[in-house]
């Protein structure tokens, strides 16, 4: 069984723009959970999953200024963590949390562009977080949910625009 947890930016939560609540929406079958991140308390939920279980982080390697100790395979790791923000809150989340820093990076090897187009800022070669959930969701072989959020990310861009 596949589990993301989103480690969300509390800013996230207010936005019209956050694709995050559209995993969280997924089917019933699959564990998608919200974590809120908070700069001086770690949530103990989070590095109980951290300590307990093979976890990898879903963050472009590219983004970080230290080396990272391993890049992972999508298909080898079931637990993932996803930073759910603005690239720029990513990037402050990542860089001020270093109990995030020893966890592998799964390297999603995405092709093509991504479709995500109500923010400003976007980083060529990035995905969004409802993207990046459907990548997984297919590298897995959950292809009725990757479907589903899918469909609920394309009604959301057409909704949005």
């Amino acid at each position: 069984m596949v589990r993301i947890v989103l480690l969300t930016h509390e800013r996230e939560l207010s936005r019209r723009t956050n694709t995050g609540q559209l995993a969280l929406r997924a089917r019933d079958d699959l564990s998608i959970e919200r974590i809120v991140w908070k700069r001086s308390e770690p949530s103990p939920e989070l590095l109980r999953l951290i300590n307990r279980e093979e976890v990898a982080l879903l963050y472009p390697v590219s983004e970080t200024r230290s080396e990272v100790s391993e890049v992972a395979s999508v298909v080898e790791v079931h637990n993932f963590i996803l930073l759910d923000g603005t690239w720029q809150e990513a990037r402050k989340m990542y860089n001020r949390s270093p109990y995030l820093h020893p966890l592998p990076r799964v390297d999603l090897n995405i092709r093509h562009a991504s479709r995500f187009n109500l923010r400003r800022n976007q980083r060529d070669g990035c995905l969004c977080t409802a993207e990046t959930v459907i990548e997984v969701l297919r590298a897995k072989g959950e292809d009725l949910t990757a479907q589903d959020v899918t469909a609920r990310f394309t009604r959301f861009l057409a909704e949005n625009a």
